[in-house]
């Protein structure tokens, strides 16, 4: 016997550590190769780490909400080498009285069915879905589509699918490769089978349990809840907060993209919606303004070379989750809506990879998605600024012409810009926000995209 050591495999390149939150296996379970043992959280992005081998584990060195670096060995697993060898030498021995024909019969049509029954290759990279590597590797192994995985209603968290999902999935599937494995299973009448390994139980996560006292219903923070209590608290200590309103009419920008919207989805196969519009207007207005871009590292201000805008996220479990558009500003119109679809879209069903929630230098919230005209939204350390996005209303409003004033129904919207006044002032605070501002008052109409 001999014994592995599973170690925290590298996530990112910015990733060097990651705080264990749930063990999946306990010590004497069975596990398979590719099969989940614990799970681990970096930041704001959870993942489940597989095992490498075959085995049995025999010993856990951390505890949940420890936290381990890169590199380090977290589980011990036993390899049990005699055991397959034991089942080698009895096939041996039941196989030595049939007659060497039929066992080269034998032998020709179960080749012959495993390379019939061989799984494609699958990319995984076609789906914006999130998949354990157990998930992943029993999908390989059963010939399991992309476009099949999708299509499985997943009972896991955050609608994911589990192992339980995929293999009901494929007791209730009815292909042809079933008849191979019928004809695999009547030419091995001849030999002995392999003992089938004893699969440990699943393990449930420890979830907190809400509880009721003197009536009232006590519910304990998840772990995000934890980390967006913690970095907002700790936001509000660290940064002098102030915010600058600025009312922008973005007429044009509505009645151009009524005008675009359904030919661009048509083309690109994607929706255009008013954030990579608002986005591509940040990208400008930071690069007018770098110093809105820097962060503050002691007595030192950081001016960044690359505009990364965060962007928050709304989780169907009420938390946020801020992925990042790297160099926003290298990115045209198109580029910059499939970048804000995808980090949308994967936000959702946390797919996202660590390193796309890093290395933000701004970010943008939305809260017209939920109907507020403004709000005072709290700076995402280390940045100095943060800028909140009102929802857009039509109202009547004076419009200012050569031939005189008069009212028209416009449609407008506030911008709320947070900055923290320890290295950004007013002037430079109010200048940044209008310049976006101004970006969409004067949006061409007549634009191509």
């Amino acid at each position: 016997m001999s014994k592995f050591e599973l170690k925290l495999p590298q996530m990112g390149e910015s990733v060097a550590e990651a705080t264990l939150t749930t063990w999946l296996k306990e010590v004497g379970d069975v596990i398979e190769m590719d099969e989940a043992v614990f799970e681990i959280a970096t930041d704001k992005v959870d993942s489940e780490v597989p095992s490498e081998v075959d085995g049995v584990l025999v010993e856990k060195l951390f505890e949940i909400d420890d936290v381990i670096k890169v590199g380090q060995t977290v589980a011990i697993i036993e390899i049990n080498g005699a055991g397959d060898h034991t089942s080698e030498t009895v096939e041996l021995e039941a196989t030595a009285d049939v007659p060497v024909a039929q066992v080269k019969a034998v032998e020709k049509t179960v080749e012959i069915a495993k390379q019939d029954a061989s799984p494609a290759i699958i990319d995984f990279k076609e789906s914006d879905r999130f998949y354990s590597p157990l998930v992943k590797n029993i999908a390989k192994q059963e010939g399991i589509s992309v476009a099949e995985l999708d299509a499985i209603s997943g009972t896991g968290s955050e609608g994911r699918v589990t192992k339980n999902d995929i293999l009901e999935y494929i007791a209730d599937r009815k292909y042809a490769k079933d008849q191979v494995s019928n004809v695999a299973q009547g030419v091995s009448e001849t030999s002995v089978q392999k003992p089938t390994p004893v699969k440990s139980p699943e393990v449930k996560p420890n979830v907190g349990v809400a509880q009721t006292v003197n009536g009232d219903e006590h519910i304990p923070l998840t772990r995000m809840g934890k980390l967006i209590a913690h970095h907002m608290t700790a936001s509000l200590a660290t940064s002098a907060h102030v915010q600058s309103f600025v009312e922008v009419d973005v007429t044009k920008v509505v009645n151009w993209r009524n005008k675009v919207k359904d030919s661009f989805e048509k083309r690109e196969g994607e929706k255009l919606t008013f954030t990579p519009i608002f986005m591509e207007a940040v990208a400008l207005a930071l690069k007018k303004y770098p110093m809105i871009n820097i962060s503050l590292e002691g007595d030192t201000v950081i001016k960044k070379k690359n505009i990364n805008i965060g962007m928050a996220a709304a989780l169907p479990d009420g938390n946020l989750i801020v992925p990042v558009i790297k160099n926003a500003d290298q990115l045209n119109l198109v580029g910059m809506a499939k970048a804000v679809n995808d980090l949308a879209k994967r936000a959702r069903t946390n797919a996202l990879k660590p390193d796309e929630v890093k290395e933000g230098t701004y970010t943008v919230t939305n809260v017209g998605t939920f109907g507020s005209i403004f709000g005072t939204p709290i700076i995402n350390q280390p940045q100095v600024g943060i800028l909140a996005l009102g929802a857009i209303r039509k109202i009547p409003a004076v419009v200012e012409t050569k031939e005189g004033d008069f009212i028209a129904i416009r449609s407008k919207m506030y911008l709320s810009h947070s900055y923290d006044h320890r290295v950004v002032n007013g002037a430079l605070g109010g200048m940044f926000v209008k310049a976006v501002a101004d970006y969409l008052e004067a949006w061409d109409v007549n634009r191509e995209v």
